[in-house]
């Protein structure tokens, strides 16, 4: 599209939304080239950010008309290039849709923009007793339609789930411009259950621009107990101990040496940068089921091999225990130029095994991993250590990336816990699913969107992209585990 073409289409667009609102300069497009995944960049024909929801319904209702492809944004912190513009289209971005519009003490619930950020959320309703349980490391930034978009975790999903757990109701506008609500207020719906279909689809089905989310009493006891181990896999090994106790900890996560060291000299967590490994355990409740769970938890750490278990003696020290662990991503920013954050799920059971081949491929490849995660519900976080601006070390990076995703998917995981596919994965949904599987996924998409306007090139590939990258043998190397190959 020319200049003058693209000044002509911001020019309707003006025609109902502010002046400024509708963003065409290069120089301020630049602000929307990436999300949290850098390494992947592109500029927009346009930036538009509406006030309200017939902001939205008016811009989609001319995109559909124009056949205009649209990437809905968050908070730009998604890290598997989810929000990457599309050359030829535009960017929805819902940041101005920011207010809560209800809280419902009584019920529990919160109605709120998308633009909301997370931590908001709980701040709001904090003096009420209440808080929003999925936090995302970048919960303090993050958007609730990012987390949506997405289906976001946190370090508490394993006790109280991801954002698709959380959610009661959401408000879409589709590619057609027309709204229409799914509800699950009530125990009892009719027809088909489309929650878990819209949360996690990447904002390729709607433009969510109005969520209801589920609000929980603050516990009245929260302690944490900090594991130290020698080794890498008995941290790991204990994780399925504790669990297999029948004891659901509020969370649990793990962190190796490097990120360990990375941590402590950023925050200043207390952190014994010595070993190998630690686990951080939180416990809820009331005061009396806590300190039962917490002996049985010390208990389980000592037989599985912990060298020092250490209890938070209060709160300001549970708070400093996981302030460690909530800035991890950017502790590790400090110690290399650069570094790419992968996101894979495996079994449980699995854990101390993965994280010795991780090691292994790490030496293969010559690259430190840095291994920060979700250790109760096996959501995987290696950050793999770089320089982008030594040449072939990005591909590189990538292509050990890509054999820690099928590294999960040969254990009987799957490529993504929390961050989505956008266009970081496609090559690994081309080894996890089979044609026919994303066939039907195309056709889902085709229901909500048949001109495939929303968010197009991320999340699915076609059976062409597939057969070209199959056809390369993953980025040009073996796959590690030949009964992977589907093709």
């Amino acid at each position: 599209m020319s200049d003058t073409q693209r000044q002509q289409l911001a020019a309707r667009f003006r025609e109902f939304l502010p002046d400024e609102n509708v963003i065409d300069q290069k120089t301020s497009l630049a602000t929307y080239e990436c999300d949290g995944l850098s390494a992947y960049r592109e500029q927009p024909l346009l930036v538009l950010l509406p006030e309200n929801i017939a902001h939205v319904q008016q811009i989609m209702r001319l995109c559909h008309e124009q056949r205009l492809p649209v990437v809905s944004r968050g908070a730009g912190t998604s890290l598997s290039g989810g929000a990457l513009p599309h050359a030829e289209g535009v960017v929805l971005s819902l940041a101005k849709m920011k207010r809560i519009l209800q809280v419902d003490e009584l019920a529990r619930t919160a109605v709120v923009e998308p633009g909301v950020r997370n931590l908001a959320i709980s701040e709001a309703v904090k003096e009420k007793g209440l808080y929003y349980a999925p936090d995302p490391s970048s919960q303090i930034a993050c958007s609730i339609g990012g987390n949506v978009a997405e289906n976001a975790g946190g370090v508490h999903c394993l006790k109280y789930g991801l954002t698709l757990h959380n959610i009661l109701a959401l408000k879409v506008v589709g590619a057609d411009g027309e709204i229409f609500e799914i509800d699950q207020r009530s125990l009892h719906t009719d027809g088909y259950d489309l929650m878990p279909l819209l949360v996690g689809s990447e904002g390729m089905l709607g433009i969510v621009v109005e969520v209801t989310v589920k609000l929980l009493p603050i516990p009245r006891c929260a302690r944490v107990v900090m594991a130290v181990f020698d080794s890498v896999e008995k941290a790991g090994d204990s994780v399925a101990a504790i669990i297999a106790e029948g004891i659901i900890p509020a969370g649990i996560e793990m962190m190796d040496n490097p990120a360990i060291r990375a941590a402590e000299d950023f925050v200043h967590a207390n952190y014994p940068v010595e070993a190998e490994a630690i686990l951080i355990c939180e416990l809820d409740g009331t005061e009396e089921e806590v300190s039962a769970q917490i002996e049985l938890v010390e208990q389980v750490l000592r037989a599985g091999g912990a060298v020092e278990t250490r209890l938070a003696k209060d709160e300001t020290e549970r708070l400093l225990f996981w302030s460690g662990r909530k800035a991890a991503f950017p502790a590790v920013g400090r110690i290399s130029p650069d570094y790419y954050c992968i996101d894979g799920t495996i079994p449980r059971k699995s854990l101390a095994a993965v994280l010795a081949e991780v090691r292994q491929l790490s030496e293969q490849y010559g690259l430190p991993v840095a291994n920060v995660f979700h250790a109760g519900d096996g959501n995987l976080h290696p950050l793999i250590l770089y320089d982008a601006n030594k040449e072939g070390e990005l591909e590189k990076t990538e292509q050990l990336g890509s054999k820690i995703l099928q590294l999960c998917i040969h254990h009987g995981g799957t490529i993504t816990g929390e961050h989505g596919v956008g266009v970081e994965k496609l090559g690994e949904m081309c080894i996890q699913f089979s044609d026919a599987e994303r066939n039907q996924f195309h056709a889902l998409r085709e229901c909500f969107d048949p001109l495939k306007i929303l968010n197009p090139g991320k999340a699915i590939p076609t059976l062409a992209r597939c057969a070209e990258h199959n056809a390369m043998h993953v980025h040009g190397g073996e796959l590690p585990f030949p009964e992977l190959e589907r093709f």
